[in-house]
């Protein structure tokens, strides 16, 4: 297998100006979720150009893809993650992810003829928004593969990262306006609801896990302040490590809500926003497969807790359907994501030696799990045991 290893690095080391060329295009033409127009097209034309079959508009997302190489089993998804972050660009580097996933699907299929198997760049818009993913397991794109993966840049090297589960409330007060100096007695404030809500869930916060992440802002706080206001909305965002937790400290959440409409006398609505996210399901086997790779470049990992600074993503669904990964490689230490200086870091050296570190983790994982059928196995094998929760259902 060294050989073919070899053959790969050799393979993107030839390509790196054109990675290079196509991560640039993402960050001066940002697109948000559902947007990525341009940035999708030249996804599509790069892997085009290289022989891969492709699908475009996929699930009903203008801007999802499916580009195909070979027919063989395993079958490897590489995540190509397009959208930016509205006013700060890249700010999430996703013009090192999804191109880094580019560059390795391309170096496979150039080795495929001799190995066999398959390797599937997916075009997954929206990973900002949290749905895209969701939507294409819900089309059954994700249907039929063995593994899928991608690599994100970071601050830190690490090759096992926890995600939260998230579950998005929208909450709406409705009161009864009045004057609120002349007629105050005649007034419900729906405002009042919405502030009894947050100190309600402030007390909570004692009686939490130390996974559980809640936050909220409030959308709408009246018209005037002579006004008692009629309607009175917030949003909350509520996070916790496995599914069992997040269900019931999403019920908690509900219930400081109707509680605070009780004591006020408002009429409470909830509304849920868009798709649960689910927490990652870590694959130990999958992630050694990756360790090994990192060793053969000579990349030390990072010695860093798993749990630490965690946020969500829709790639926590897609690994409760099949084994996944999402490794972090090191883009620039000391500074964060969802930043202008993450976005300017993306197109320096330091973005470069990012890009090229993920496409060639990747691509070397991709071969090993196509060759060693072992290694392959002993992925499934997890993946079947490690069912801490229910799998996610297709609707």
């Amino acid at each position: 297998m060294t050989d073919i290893k070899l053959d790969i690095l050799g393979i993107l080391d030839g390509l790196k100006d054109r990675l290079f060329s196509l991560s640039s295009s993402f960050y001066h033409n940002p697109e948000t979720g559902l947007k990525e127009f341009k940035t999708s097209a030249a996804c599509v034309d790069i892997l085009k150009e290289f022989g891969f079959k492709i699908d475009k508009g996929v699930a009903g997302m203008e801007t999802a893809f499916r580009a195909n190489f070979g027919n063989g089993k395993p079958a490897i998804a590489l995540l190509v993650e397009m959208d930016a972050l509205p006013e700060i660009g890249h700010g999430c580097g996703h013009n090192i992810s999804g191109v880094a996933s580019v560059g390795a699907a391309i170096a496979v299929s150039k080795v495929i003829p001799k190995t066999g198997g398959s390797v599937v760049a997916l075009g997954t818009p929206a990973e900002e928004l949290g749905i895209g993913k969701i939507a294409m397991i819900k089309a059954g794109v994700f249907e039929g593969f063995d593994a899928a993966m991608m690599a994100h840049p970071s601050s830190k090297r690490m090759v096992a990262r926890i995600f939260l589960g998230l579950i998005r409330l929208n909450l709406h007060f409705r009161g009864k306006p009045s004057h609120a100096s002349a007629y105050p007695e005649e007034g419900v404030n729906a405002l009042d609801a919405v502030i009894q809500t947050f100190n309600s869930i402030s007390a909570l916060r004692q009686q939490l896990r130390s996974d559980v992440r809640i936050h909220g802002i409030i959308t709408d706080g009246g018209a005037a302040p002579n006004i008692i206001p009629e309607k009175a909305s917030a949003s909350f965002y509520v996070r916790a490590k496995d599914l069992n937790e997040l269900y019931s400290v999403k019920e908690k959440v509900l219930n400081c809500a109707r509680g605070a409409a009780l004591a006020t006398g408002c009429e409470l609505t909830i509304e849920e926003g868009a798709d649960m996210n689910a927490p990652l399901k870590l694959n130990k086997a999958l992630a050694d497969v990756y360790r090994r790779q990192m060793q053969f470049l000579g990349l030390q990992e990072d010695d860093l807790p798993s749990d630490k600074n965690v946020g969500s993503s829709d790639i926590g669904n897609v690994s409760q359907v099949l084994p996944t990964i999402h490794p972090h490689i090191l883009l620039k230490r000391g500074i964060n994501i969802h930043t202008r200086e993450f976005a300017d870091a993306t197109i320096t050296g330091d973005g470069k030696n990012a890009i090229m570190e993920g496409a060639k983790t990747l691509a070397l994982t991709a071969l090993e799990l196509i060759m060693d059928k072992e290694a392959m196995e002993r992925v499934k094998e997890e993946f079947k045991r490690g069912a801490d929760y229910p799998p996610l259902s297709r609707d």
